[in-house]
């Protein structure tokens, strides 16, 4: 009934979604269909489910931190949870046979392009962003808020990929004051009840197959836990550089890339991966060299004043 390789790579999926904090359906939907040949209707169905199970976790953490806005979870949720359960609705309406499964790969290719991007985006936008400062509150902006939800909710029903990157982007542009903490508490808070919403919504209309959930929660339950010890130490300028090409090659596998035009991006790809790492590297390095020339300096700094603070009772 259970796959081993499939609890192995819920394994693999699981940490990479602890020590990132991505979304795991961008990982584990294109491994199903395009390693083990499931179908991506039964891939996006079974994968969604096990989602509904690990999205409280990481919420009720954050929750019961305080680094949820709640105002905001409350008009994404508005937006999102319908347009969850539409867009499952949508994909039973696009047909059926092989030509649903194309539509869903095509979707889940755009998708994954669309992540891909955000990836690269997003650490540019946390860099510009100014943290909301002192006591003034957030002014929440309901009409662009819904959109986003809607648009998040629409896309997460029909791909199971979104509930995490694709919304934390529109947030960062919309809200470019918020504090980041309470940017990804609010984000897997919201996440919770509109991946319930496409979970059921799959249970009604899709191609649940609960073996295959069973595996994906069978391995990725202990990974999520493994990757979030262990998140602390995996430098981000490793880890995001590899996500993008992996999101990069399996989004235009499945928009219908030729094998030749994959080999051909695949080497540029890797090239700019590694620069960026390398870029990154000498980045927070000598970040960290200015730190600890600064604190040798205030040190030095309050030596000097201890030293003439007791010259001056001895004189």
């Amino acid at each position: 009934m259970f796959d081993p390789l499939v609890i192995a790579s819920g394994l693999g999926v699981g940490f990479v979604v602890g020590l990132t904090g991505m979304g795991g359906g961008a990982l584990m939907t294109p491994i199903l269909v395009l390693l083990f040949g499931i179908e991506p209707l039964t891939a996006v169905s079974s994968d969604i489910v096990a989602a509904m199970v690990m999205k409280p976790v990481g919420g009720a953490v954050h929750w019961r931190r305080g680094t949820v806005h709640r105002p905001l979870v409350k008009w994404l949720m508005l937006g999102s949870i319908p347009s969850a359960f539409l867009g499952v609705l949508l994909l039973r309406g696009l047909g059926s046979g092989a030509g649903l499964q194309t539509h869903i790969k095509l979707s889940l290719g755009v998708a994954l392009l669309i992540v891909a991007t955000g990836l690269v985006v997003r650490p540019l936008l946390g860099a510009r962003h100014r943290p909301e400062g002192g006591t003034t509150p957030l002014a929440v902006k309901p009409l662009p808020t819904l959109v986003i939800g809607i648009l998040g909710g629409l896309v997460v029903g029909v791909t199971s990929v979104g509930s995490g990157s694709l919304i934390i982007i529109m947030l960062l542009l919309l809200y470019p004051r918020i504090r980041l903490s309470e940017l990804v508490g609010t984000d897997l808070v919201q996440a919770i009840p509109l991946v319930a919403s496409a979970a059921v919504g799959h249970l009604l209309f899709g191609s649940f197959k609960l073996g295959l959930t069973g595996s994906i929660l069978i391995g990725s339950l202990p990974g999520v836990f493994l990757g979030a010890r262990l998140s602390s130490r995996a430098p981000d300028y490793l880890i995001r550089p590899a996500l993008i090409v992996v999101l990069l090659l399996s989004g235009a596998k499945l928009v219908g890339a030729s094998n030749a035009l994959l080999a051909a991006v695949v080497p540029t790809a890797l090239a700019a991966g590694v620069g960026y790492a390398l870029w990154a590297w000498r980045r927070d390095l000598a970040r960290v060299e200015a730190a600890a020339a600064e604190a040798a300096a205030d040190a030095e700094a309050g030596q000097r004043a201890d030293l003439r603070l007791v010259g001056g009772e001895r004189a």
